[in-house]
């Protein structure tokens, strides 16, 4: 039994400053290139907690892809139902500041179509052994119908996590079917067309807990940076989680991190609240270093009582 992803893989070029960064200069620096895309650092954030997942998605027959399949491997992901394709992974190039965030970013989307014929003719077998589901909801509709007919099949929860917001943001009948639908406050914005970046969370609380009513999601989590995150659901339940106060290196993958910490605590057993606890964990884990996946934990030490 296992948490399945289903999800993009991108490589991810990062450049960071040595100095003060000047949006407009030059910039000397340093340049990296590592494994990236959200449903990938999801897989890896939930084998990290030894949770042992399953990855639907696609890399290149490049030795780029296979290093990708061989990290995935070492850290104990099931990647039997990951297709290798020309051209199956994509990139984001992302420039930081001197703060550790994104200045400025440029994404290639990949064509993930191919899960399509996946799901339809393994979707059973890998669905049939799931514990769950973790899905991003911007991938094309096709994959997206499929899934949700398997994890009704199979009575599955499905937490939906978002790499391109604009897509998902039309979907709204998708959203409905999630038991979670996890985000940033700038990506909650997108969808409820506001600005919330200089709501408290306070406000953000009362703002989400409407919100979610009216638009007929089941329950939904919203992350503010340093400020924390809020949760609510459409029973009326309604809470804030503060952000750990840590020393802050790189910003990439924190959200990732948050969203797999959610995810498996909702999976086994744990609340809302306990959930968002837990991806508040992994998010500042991640954070404190040049990472962009959360470092090793056993189960027991977030309260996951994982059964193996």
């Amino acid at each position: 039994m296992s948490i399945v992803v289903i999800g993009d893989v991108f490589v991810d070029i990062k450049g960071f400053p040595e100095d003060s960064y000047i949006p407009t200069g030059r910039n000397v620096g340093r340049v990296e290139y590592v494994h990236g895309g959200v449903a990938r650092n999801v897989v890896e954030d939930i084998a990290n907690i030894e949770l042992r997942p399953t990855y639907i998605g696609i890399v290149d027959d490049t030795p780029m892809g296979q290093q990708v399949l061989t990290k995935l491997k070492k850290h104990k992901v099931n990647t039997d139902y990951v297709l290798t394709v020309p051209n199956g992974m994509g990139l984001w190039l992302a420039v930081f500041d001197n703060n550790g965030d994104v200045a400025g970013s440029i994404s290639k989307r990949p064509d993930a179509y191919p899960m399509v014929d996946l799901l339809q003719e393994k979707g059973d077998e890998i669905f049939s052994q799931a514990d769950s589901v973790v899905l991003q909801v911007d991938l094309h509709k096709d994959i997206v119908k499929r899934v949700f007919e398997l994890t009704d099949k199979y009575n599955l929860k499905a937490y939906a996590l978002v790499s391109n917001m604009s897509i998902a943001a039309e979907r709204r009948d998708f959203l409905q079917k999630f038991d979670c639908f996890i985000c940033n406050e700038q990506e909650a914005g997108l969808l409820f067309l506001d600005d919330y970046s200089s709501k408290s969370p306070a406000e953000m609380q009362k703002i989400l807990a409407d919100k979610i009513q009216r638009a007929n999601i089941r329950s939904m989590v919203v992350t503010m940076g340093k400020d924390g995150a809020v949760y609510a659901d459409r029973n009326g339940l309604t809470g804030y989680c503060p952000a750990r106060n840590v020393q802050v290196k790189d910003t990439t993958g924190a959200g990732d991190a948050f969203c797999a910490g959610v995810a498996s605590g909702l999976t086994y057993g744990m609340g809302l609240a306990e959930a968002v606890e837990v991806g508040t964990h992994l998010a500042a884990s991640v954070i404190t270093s040049a990472e962009n996946v959360c470092p090793r934990f056993r189960p027991e030490e977030l309260g996951i009582n994982y059964p193996g």
